[in-house]
């Protein structure tokens, strides 16, 4: 049976399909995450690399992806294809947005110039016939994306086609909080609507707000406040600023609680292999799923 989304969630966003991302941008129906991804690459260190290494190795429960193929739906800062590729996959990356793409190709000139076994591309994951052209991968690795996508469900349906029978799907999706999801999407869907000359200031008011939250709370638990930094850094080599600034941009925005996430995958053949939750809180859900039979396609949820 078809498990279909609560089409009762407030604020869903419309699909953005049929336009250019710059058009797409300018009319503030998504965020150029490309841009974001192009100034984090400014931070990138061996540290945050070993520490993407180590992500993907702690949660597909390898120490290497020697012999494996890697296929990572959009690859943002392409941190993750480097690490793929690190690890001894062969990776193919691609991204809707054409300065992600950018991302991709400038670490692979820097790190892997000119390698067969590394292919960056542009793409939609919505785009079936592209994703139906893309084959099938041992690894298929899209984490905090398909949400952002306008039609989340479809776009699970697609990256789940690609997944080799005994392959991995690793996915990390918003948790969906029944209030607060709400009021997140108002105020992605604000940022995203601000004429770009105020985006940036309203960056540093967000990020302004969640430092002093971040503060009040480290010091009523006598924590070190410098901490939370430091270990953002160590958590998949990622930047505390450009996850504020992708968070706060990141629209179209959706969400699903981790049950709905487990059905709509253990439909399609796949196995819950690792899960991380946020335990009802706010952020992403991460699932590691494995295929272990191949179904009829459903279609879009």
């Amino acid at each position: 049976m078809l498990i279909a989304p609560d089409r009762t969630l407030p604020d869903r966003p419309a699909p953005v399909e049929g336009h250019t991302v710059a058009e797409q941008i300018a009319v503030g129906k998504r965020f150029a995450f490309g841009a974001n991804w192009t100034r984090f690459l400014r931070l990138l260190t061996a540290e945050r690399i070993a520490e993407a290494e180590r992500s993907l190795r702690e949660m597909l429960e390898r120490e290497t992806l020697s012999g494996k193929t890697f296929l990572d739906i959009g690859s943002g800062s392409g941190l993750f294809s480097l690490a793929a590729r690190r690890l001894g996959a062969q990776v193919l990356s691609f991204d809707y947005d054409q300065e992600s793409v950018g991302c991709a190709n400038e670490l692979r000139r820097r790190f892997f110039a000119a390698d067969p076994l590394w292919r960056v591309e542009q793409g939609s994951v919505l785009d079936a016939a592209f994703v139906a052209g893309l084959g099938s991968f041992d690894i298929v690795y899209s984490w905090g994306v398909l949400h952002h996508t306008g039609r989340m469900w479809l776009a699970l349906e697609h990256a789940a086609r690609t997944v080799a029978l005994g392959g991995k799907l690793f996915i990390a999706i918003y948790n969906h909080q029944v209030y607060w999801t709400r009021w997140h999407t108002r105020v992605k869907r604000l940022y995203a609507n601000s004429p770009r000359t105020m985006q940036p200031a309203l960056a540093l008011a967000y990020g302004a707000l969640q430092a002093t939250k971040g503060l009040v709370k480290d010091i009523a638990a006598f924590r070190d406040p410098r901490a939370r930094y430091r270990n953002k850094r160590r958590s998949r080599g990622m930047s505390m600023w450009y996850d504020w600034v992708d968070w706060l941009g990141g629209y179209p925005f959706e969400t699903a609680q981790p049950d709905r996430v487990f059905d709509f995958s253990h439909a399609r053949g796949f196995e819950l292999e690792r899960l991380v939750t946020v335990a009802g809180g706010h952020g992403c859900n991460e699932f590691v799923f494995r295929r272990v039979m191949v179904t009829v396609g459903r279609g879009e949820a």
